[in-house]
């Protein structure tokens, strides 16, 4: 099948993928752990690293770094088909309360993009941090935060969303992911 026709089916599935994401306030209070995931690529070689630090204070409390081949070309809007794999692996056997992901959520064209497939894989709750929005999403899905493009990953509506990274913020960017982002690339924090 022709890439093309390959895309466009599983554009269909995002979007009835969509509707299975729920947004909803959550208990910013009973937040202790929040979890980070970034993946670099080298070549064909995704390098995905993970961070879990205490919250609100930032502390690091576990990190984990996995390398696998990519199976997919990196097609934007499409970024959950090249990172999914890297991150369910460096996420196995991990426990976090909310996890921070390296892209968007609900600020997707379609409404699925990284952070609400991995939340709606894992069942549990996840925010988009993206470095900029993506054409054609409305503003209502994102707040922008320093250098930050919040979005709803999966099970957080915005405002908690955007209270969890507000208190993580250093130097415009969420400390945690800030973290995953150097470990994924070089190994050292």
């Amino acid at each position: 099948m022709e890439i093309g026709r390959k895309l466009s089916k599983i554009s269909e599935v995002q979007k009835k993928l969509s509707k299975r994401v729920l947004e909803r306030p959550l208990r910013v209070d009973d937040v202790k752990s929040i979890g980070a995931v970034d993946v670099s690529y080298r070549g064909n070689l995704a390098r995905a690293a993970f961070v879990l630090c205490s919250y609100p204070e930032c502390r690091i409390l576990e990190t984990n770094v996995v390398e696998a081949e990519t199976g997919f070309p990196y097609i934007p809007t499409f970024f959950f088909l090249r990172e999914t794999r890297p991150i369910l692996l460096v996420l196995r056997g991990r426990k976090f309360d909310v996890l921070l992901v390296e892209g968007h959520g609900k600020a997707h064209p379609r409404g699925y993009g990284l952070a609400s497939h991995i939340g709606l894989l894992l069942g549990k709750p996840t925010i988009g941090v993206a470095k900029r929005p993506l054409k054609g999403v409305s503003e209502e899905l994102f707040i922008k935060m320093g250098k930050a493009y919040v979005s709803v990953g999966h099970l957080i509506d915005l405002e908690s969303a955007a209270r969890i990274v507000e208190a993580l913020m250093e130097g415009g960017y969420p400390k945690p992911l800030r973290l995953a982002d150097k470990l994924s690339k070089r190994g050292i924090l």
